[in-house]
Order: structure tokens, then sequence, then C-alpha cells
């Protein structure tokens, strides 16, 4: 095993840099704490990608020492799951980006649906496999692709119209204002660092298009955090449906680089507030945030 371990101690491919970080993601989303167990084949169906990329990636995750193996098999967390943060993926080549820029451009037009095969995908963007197959997996990890045996991908995503928006928005400002307000909310102060860290670094960042990925994940993070402190897998479950309809959507973002920044800064006062104990003050700020979002108008190309 040690042998193992070292041989896949070096620099993880781009499809493992992928997977890495989407266990990571699924292990946050779980809570999963120390000794939940991760399997091979558990991991690769969740993900829709083969087990090679995730043996891998749990050898990788084992030979950093955030994983143990279990008796009967698999690997056991050997530490919360906040501590697979260390292992977010590197940012993704540009044309892994691009390429799932345009998948997402393409499927909000309504140019593309069903199911499609990879050589098709190949074709239609111009991209080659190695490419084609880091665009697939974030894709498939993130709810909106799914893998057909045999005949190809499937594109999950549902029908995210003006309506269909609105009516989420309105369906958000219930829920998650709500949330901040329940008996014991709490946060963990780790995951406020780290969401702290994310927000910096993308005020940082000079704007790229490429850029809207992790801004969509980083948002969806936040907000899917924020009602996990309520302690209500219900409530929590509800804003990741949220989530999952309004992914590629917002992949594609419109809104410029100026409402990137106002939306981080909300975020930033938001959990300040939280963490002096404003509970009550983090609601209405939350809300303003999701009525200012909802009152957004996507400029004509």
């Amino acid at each position: 095993m040690k042998q193992a371990i070292a041989r896949h101690g070096k620099t993880p491919s781009r499809l493992q840099r992928a997977v890495l970080g989407r266990i990571a993601a699924l292990a946050r989303e779980d809570g999963l704490g120390e000794g939940a167990r991760l399997t091979e084949f558990g991991l690769a169906r969740r993900l829709a990608v083969s087990r090679t990329p995730v043996r891998a990636a749990l050898t990788h995750l084992a030979a950093r020492g955030l994983l143990r193996p279990c008796a009967g098999g698999g690997y056991e967390l050997a530490a919360g799951a906040e501590a697979l943060a260390t292992v977010a993926p590197h940012p993704e080549p540009d044309g892994a980006q691009r390429l799932t820029l345009a998948i997402a451009r393409d499927v909000r037009a309504g140019l593309l649906s069903g199911t499609i095969s990879e050589a098709a995908l190949m074709r239609r963007y111009r991209v080659g496999r190695a490419v084609l197959a880091t665009a697939l997996a974030g894709l498939a990890a993130a709810g909106v692709i799914e893998r057909r045996p045999g005949t190809g991908w499937s594109i999950l995503d549902p029908r995210y119209d003006a309506p269909t928006r609105a009516e989420s928005y309105r369906f958000r400002l219930v829920v998650e204002p709500a949330a901040l307000l329940e008996p014991g909310y709490r946060l963990d102060p780790r995951w406020v660092g780290g969401m702290r860290e994310e927000h910096r670094a993308m005020l940082a960042a000079p704007w790229r298009d490429e850029l809207a990925i992790a801004l969509f994940e980083m948002n969806a993070r936040f907000h899917e955090g924020l009602v996990a402190g309520a302690g209500n897998r219900f409530l929590l479950a509800a804003v990741q449906q949220q989530n999952r309809l309004r992914r590629f959507s917002n992949y594609d973002w419109g809104y410029g680089p100026a409402r990137v920044v106002q939306s981080c800064t909300e975020h930033l006062e938001i959990l300040d507030r939280l963490e002096q104990g404003e509970a009550e003050l983090a609601s209405l700020l939350l809300r303003r945030h999701l009525e200012r979002a909802a009152a957004l108008v996507r400029p004509l190309a």
C-alpha cells in the first residue's frame, strides 16, 4: 500500500484534479465527519466518471494523510470534510473552461439538449478528448449532465426562463433569510474562514469570462453553507436544488465585473454580521442581497 501511495504522489492529471475537487465538494455537502467511508464505486456513480480517476484521487488523498484505508476496502476520512479543502483543484485549463462556458451558453440558448455523444461534442466544439473529459467530469459532478451508457451524455438542465427565475427567487427569499434565524444556528469558523479567502481571491483577480464557473460555484457554496448553519437538512436540500436549477444559466455570466464586486462585498458583510452575533441584521442583509440579484437584467448581447 505504501508503494502504491508513493507512486501516486505525483501531481494529479487534469481529470484527477477535477475529481479531487468534486470529492471534496461532495464531502462538504454531505457533512461527512472523521471516519466517514468513501468507496470507488459510490463516488464514480455520483460523479458519473469511471473508477480509474476516482481510484487515483483517493490514493492521492491517502498519500496526503487525509484518508486512511478501511479494513473492508475503500477509505475513510482521517479528519472532517473541511480538511479536504486543501485539495481544491488548480484552475481548469482555459480550454476546459471555455468548453464548459460554450456548453452552458448553448444549453441556455436551446441549441443543445437531450442526449449527445462524446464524438459529436468533440466535432461540435472542435476539442480533443482530454479537454472534453475535464469539462464533462466537472459538469457531471455538478449534476447538470449524466452519462448514458452506450449513448453518450444527457443534458439534465431544467428550463430556467424568466418566470422560472422569478419564482425561484421568491422561494429563496422565503427560505434563506429565515434559516439564519433558526434556533441554535451556528456556522463552522473554518468554513467562514475558507469563504472569506475565496471571496477575497475572487475580488483580487482581474475579471475574465472563464471565472464565471468558479464564481457560481463559490456563490453556491456560500448560500448552501449559510443555510447549513440552521442544521435542517430539508432547508439545505431546497437550496441545493435551487442551485442545480440555475447552474447552467449562471455559468454563462452576463452581468459584468461590477456585479461580481457587489455580490462578494455583500457576502462578506453578511458573514461579518453573523460572526458578531447579529443574526437579524444578517438575515435582513441576505434578503436585500437576494432582492438585488432578482432584479438584475442580463444585458443584450
